[in-house]
């Protein structure tokens, strides 16, 4: 189980005052919908409107390749060792300036930033969370990783 717990989520609450997160998720294809849906909501909720749009756009690119790293070719999840269901976390946090999207998986592999051909119908991703957010980058976790992006409010934008 990915679920972050402890220290590093006493830290992060500790340093971001407002934290949100959705339940752990099956790598669904509804998943990157629910995110954006989610991100919207709460950027409302912290008065943060002006970040939703962006934050959408990145969060939605996050949960997607969290949900294409988890599944086969066949589209169906990839088992782990023991049979479990790998899962998708998604967590929020803000100081009231900066939104932070976290989104965890269990899936292996990095993500990179690839050259995608003209004609390719996926590979921008990560081009778009990079051309959106201040700064992005993942981490190993127990279990996975965590891939990471900070968007900013920009003056007069806070709502």
């Amino acid at each position: 189980m990915i679920i972050p717990t402890g220290t590093e989520t006493t830290r992060l609450r500790n340093a971001w005052p407002m934290a949100s997160e959705l339940p752990p998720l099956a790598p669904l294809p509804s998943v990157p919908a629910i995110a954006r849906a989610h991100l919207g909501v709460t950027c409302l909720g912290w008065r943060l409107g002006g970040l939703a749009k962006d934050g959408e756009a990145v969060v939605s690119e996050l949960a997607t390749n969290a949900i294409q790293a988890s599944i086969g070719p066949d589209g169906n999840p990839r088992y782990l060792d023991g049979g479990q269901m790998p899962l998708v976390l998604l967590r929020l946090f803000s100081d009231g300036i900066t939104l932070l999207v976290e989104v965890w998986d269990q899936a292996p592999g990095v993500p990179f930033v690839g050259e995608a051909s003209v004609d390719a119908e996926s590979g921008r991703g990560l081009f778009l969370v990079v051309a959106l957010a201040r700064q992005w980058g993942w981490n190993k976790v127990p279990g996975g990783k965590c891939v990471w992006a900070a968007l900013r409010v920009h003056p007069g934008e806070i709502n």
